[in-house]
């Protein structure tokens, strides 16, 4: 009967130690990483701002980055610059999907993001943080800092 009782408990302790592994090894998830993140000065004043950085999956599961927001602007959104008849205009953007290992630049002249109604003057050197969230309830945050850049085509020609 003991030598029962010592294959149950040795069987127990063998299950409790795959069962410990299971949620390591069996819930894939999507990481977002925000790489050289910067948000464009503006003169005083200035009602928006564009943010750019290059998002990345860095997980071993697909990733849908639903929203970005921040306590420093009155509304963020993901957008797009594209060119209608010579023209360059803004488009928002549906939610970004990222297969593991992607990325997606947001970039002057390409998409970024857009930083509506800030609350405070942002000079360059200041910080700002956006708060990304994903479809599957997780979310990140990035610290971006202010800088000055050179104007490139198609960057802040806004028509919507």
């Amino acid at each position: 009967m003991q030598g029962q009782r010592f294959v149950s408990i040795g069987a127990m302790v063998a299950g409790l130690a795959v069962a410990c592994l299971l949620p390591a090894t069996s819930h894939a998830a999507g990481v977002l990483r925000v790489e050289a993140a910067w948000i464009r000065s503006a003169p005083p004043g200035v009602p928006m701002r564009a943010g750019y950085a290059t998002l990345r999956n860095s997980g071993d599961a697909a990733l849908v980055i639903e929203r970005a927001s921040s306590t420093q602007f009155g509304a963020v959104s993901i957008h797009a610059t594209i060119n209608e008849d010579g023209v360059a205009r803004m488009r928002e953007l549906p939610p970004i999907r990222l297969a593991p290992g992607e990325s997606v630049v947001l970039e002057p002249g390409g998409k970024h993001l857009m930083l509506m109604q800030p609350n405070a003057e942002l000079a360059a050197g200041a910080k700002a943080v956006l708060h990304f969230e994903m479809d599957n309830g997780s979310s990140t945050d990035a610290e971006f800092v202010v800088r000055d850049a050179p104007a490139t085509a198609g960057d802040h020609a806004h028509h919507h």
